[in-house]
C-alpha cells in the first residue's frame, strides 16, 4: 500500500556534490555536499551552495563542513541530517510513504561504509534503501550497452575517489578504486602555491584555479590567473598571477596515479575483453573529466580512445533514472553486481 503512495528517488551521494533524481520529475537538486552546522548542537543549519558560501568564512558559533571523505561518510550525523533535507524537499513534510531510494556507492567500500550510508538513508525516512556500484551506474548513464557480451569499460573520476569497471554481460567483470580524485587535486595547488610563493589559500579558491586554468595536457595557448591569499610568512593579504603550465605541473602527481591506476587495470584485464578495448576505448564521467586535456592524457597513457560523456557531472544521476524507469532490470543489475562487495 505505502508503495502506492510513495516516490523513486536516486541519489548520486559525492564527496563534492550531492544530486538527486526524482522519477517522472528529472533531476531537482544539484548542490555541494557541504552542510553548516551550529557548532555546539551539531543541528544542521544549511546545506548545499548555500553552507558552501561560509566555507572558511563563518563565525564563531558556526561550522561549515563536508560530511562525506574519499567517497565515505566521515560524519554520520551530519550526512543524516543533509540527506533528510534533501529527501523531505523532494517528497514534501506530510509524505507519509517514505521515498525508495537507489544510492551509488563507491565500488571499494567496506562492508562497514556500506552500512553507514543505508542507516543514513534508512534514518532520513527512506522506506527502500537500495544500493548499487558507482561506476556500473554511471556506465548506465553515459549510455553504454552494459548488456552486451563485450567490453564496456567507464573511469569515474569523483571529488574523493576514481572508480574504474570493465563491464560485460550486466555484470562487472573488473572494478579498481583509489581514494585520489578532485580533492588531491585542489590540495596540490594549495600546496604549491605555499611552497612556491608562500601563499596560503583555501579548497575554494584552490577549486576556482583549478576550473579556470587546471589543465592535464598542453594547451594551446597558455592562461593566466590573479590568486588572492594570504602570506603565510608575513600574515598579510598578498596578491600573484599563476600560469596554466605550472598549475598543471602541480596536478601531475595526481593524474599520474589515476594513469598508473587504469593502466594496472588493463594489464589484468581479460584478453578477450582487452581486444575490445582497442577500438570501443573508455568513456569518463564525474567532475574530474571536466579538467582540460585530461582525456588527451590518458589516451597517451593508456594507448586507447578515450570519449567524455556528455555532461559528465550528471552521469551518476542519469545512471539512477535509467535504473528506476526499469525495476526488472533494476533487479538483474543488482543480483548482478551484489557479488562485488
Amino acid at each position: 500500500m505505502f508503495g502506492l503512495f510513495s516516490i523513486d528517488i536516486g541519489i548520486d551521494l559525492g564527496t563534492a556534490n550531492t544530486l538527486v533524481y526524482v522519477k517522472n520529475r528529472g533531476i531537482v537538486i544539484r548542490e555541494p555536499s557541504v552542510a553548516a552546522i551550529d557548532a555546539y548542537t551539531r543541528r544542521v543549519r544549511s546545506v548545499g551552495m548555500e553552507a558552501k558560501n561560509m566555507l572558511g568564512r563563518t563565525p564563531g558559533g558556526m561550522i561549515a563542513i563536508r560530511p562525506l571523505k574519499d567517497g565515505v561518510i566521515s560524519d554520520f550525523e551530519v550526512t543524516e541530517q543533509m540527506l533528510r533535507r534533501y529527501i523531505r524537499k523532494v517528497s514534501g513534510k506530510f509524505n507519509l510513504a517514505g521515498p525508495r531510494v537507489l544510492i551509488a556507492i563507491p565500488s571499494g567500500i567496506t562492508p562497514v561504509e556500506r552500512r553507514a550510508v543505508e542507516d543514513s538513508a534508512y534514518n532520513a525516512g527512506a522506506r527502500t534503501v537500495i544500493l548499487m556500484p558507482e561506476p556500473f551506474v554511471a556506465a548506465v548513464g553515459v549510455g553504454l550497452p552494459v548488456d552486451e557480451p563485450a567490453a564496456n569499460m567507464i573511469v569515474d573520476i569523483g571529488g574523493g575517489t576514481t572508480e574504474i569497471a570493465v563491464i560485460s554481460l550486466s555484470g562487472i567483470v573488473l572494478k579498481r578504486s583509489i581514494r585520489v580524485g578532485g580533492d588531491e587535486m585542489d590540495e596540490a595547488i594549495i600546496n604549491h602555491l605555499k611552497q612556491a610563493y608562500t601563499l596560503h589559500i583555501g579548497p575554494r579558491t584552490a577549486e576556482e584555479i583549478k576550473i579556470r586554468i587546471g589543465s592535464a595536457f598542453a594547451l594551446d595557448q597558455e592562461l593566466k590567473m590573479e590568486v588572492r591569499g594570504q602570506d603565510s610568512v608575513a600574515g598579510l593579504p598578498k596578491m600573484i598571477t599563476v600560469s596554466s603550465q605550472e598549475i598543471r605541473e602541480a596536478l601531475m602527481p595526481t593524474l599520474r596515479e589515476i594513469g598508473d591506476m587504469i593502466r594496472k587495470a588493463l594489464e589484468i584485464c581479460p584478453p578477450e575483453l582487452s581486444s575490445d578495448l582497442v577500438d570501443r576505448g573508455f568513456f569518463m564521467a564525474g567532475g574530474g573529466a571536466l579538467l582540460r586535456g585530461i582525456d588527451s592524457y590518458l589516451s597517451r597513457t593508456t594507448g586507447l580512445p578515450v570519449l567524455l560523456a556528455e555532461d559528465p557531472l550528471s552521469a551518476v544521476a542519469n545512471g539512477t533514472a535509467v535504473l528506476l524507469r526499469d525495476p526488472e532490470k533494476l533487479l538483474l543489475y543488482r543480483q548482478m553486481t551484489e557479488s562485488i562487495y
